[in-house]
């Protein structure tokens, strides 16, 4: 609360371009120590929540709200399924609860009041206070009476992150629960959690962020769809979901372009549907890699032009890229083990153009494929 009533103190901050030990020892000639380091820790903060938040430079954060934050563009999508009255258990510094709010009326439960409160300000920036509440209280004990529900558990333990979902808190038997209690929700999991087998009559979307695996979200009662696995890339919000057993692409040798399917998809376990559905087909039963002789546009595959087919022999791949003109080259794999940086150091890239080095296995062959990113 006195650093928020002390915006002076933010905007010296905010402005200041001297070294950060300089800086303190400045502003505590003027305010306390404990101010000056929370406004130091808050800037740096609103700094690397720019990557989450549209307005991040208005926001307020401590370190594990911010990193347990769900990202705007996540929260707005998955706020496009609710309507109505919702309850956001464990809301942290209110990411999900904000992107509920700009939709429905919503409750913000957590345990911890500084919690709670970040919310409040964080929903004041984005305009929807009135369309929120929070409540500090231990969601175990009281965790709302709304027919919808998000709830994202602590995934930390006393040696850090857990992907076992038997960690969490609250606990695998309160979600449990409130999957019985509810008319619909959503959880929010680690996309690494051992989620296969639980929940089951659930929908299981896996969300991708600009490449990356962010999230997987169970969704339950009114709120999940008919197919029971999803796969959804942002910020294209390209979406696919169906039956992981219903496609069986044909496994062909390497054409022309070949795919690398996004994290999303992987971890969803709709490679094949994918592959159907773009008409790729495979090159091996246990690589994720696809290949087709035509690109496409779609966000599902990251797309690279095939310039070579080479054995996986040291010797015959430098010779390649010294006749080449590759001045730089990425190094892909998923489940051929190779040192990106050993391999890199032996290329002989003397040339002016980009490249990308594959190892995938092709028919049970593992091969090394030279190629260009496609755009």
């Amino acid at each position: 609360m006195e650093l928020r009533a002390t915006p002076e103190l933010l905007a010296k901050v905010e402005a200041a371009d001297v070294d950060e030990l300089l800086l303190q020892k400045e502003l505590r000639q003027s305010y306390p120590d404990d101010l000056v380091r929370l406004a130091v820790s808050l800037s740096e903060l609103r700094h690397r929540a720019a990557s989450k938040f549209e307005r991040a430079s208005e926001m307020w954060f401590d370190r594990v709200g911010l990193e347990q934050s769900t990202s705007e563009a996540i929260a707005q999508h998955k706020a496009t399924r609710f309507s109505g009255d919702v309850d956001d258990l464990c809301c942290g510094i209110g990411g999900d609860a904000i992107a509920l709010a700009e939709r429905c009326h919503v409750t913000a439960i957590d345990s911890r009041a500084d919690a709670c409160l970040m919310t409040e300000w964080n929903a004041n920036v984005y305009g929807v206070g009135d369309r929120l509440t929070t409540l500090t209280a231990d969601v175990q004990r009281q965790s709302g009476d709304a027919p919808l529900v998000h709830i994202d558990p602590d995934r930390r333990t006393g040696a850090g992150r857990s992907v076992r979902i038997e960690d969490y808190a609250p606990s695998l038997p309160f979600l449990e629960r409130q999957i019985d209690f509810r008319d619909g929700g959503a959880i929010k999991l680690s996309p690494a959690s051992n989620f296969g087998g639980k929940f089951q009559g659930c929908e299981m979307e896996l969300i991708s962020l600009r490449g990356e695996c962010k999230e997987a979200t169970v969704w339950f009662g009114s709120l999940a769809g008919e197919e029971k696995w999803r796969a959804t890339v942002l910020p294209s919000g390209e979406t696919i979901a169906a039956d992981p057993m219903s496609a069986h692409p044909r496994m062909t040798p390497l054409c022309r372009f070949i795919f690398d399917p996004d994290p999303a998809v992987v971890r969803a376990g709709l490679i094949n549907v994918v592959a159907d559905s773009l008409g790729f087909t495979r090159l091996d039963d246990e690589e994720e890699y696809l290949t087709s002789e035509s690109p496409t546009e779609s966000s599902f595959v990251q797309t690279f032009e095939v310039v070579a087919e080479l054995p996986n022999n040291d010797k015959q791949i430098r010779r390649f890229f010294r006749e080449s003109d590759f001045g730089q080259v990425e190094i892909k794999s998923r489940h051929v083990r190779v040192d990106a940086d050993a391999v890199r150091r032996k290329l002989p890239l003397v040339g002016r153009e980009a490249g990308v080095l594959i190892y995938a296995r092709i028919a049970g062959r593992t091969k090394a494929i030279v190629c260009r990113r496609f755009q």
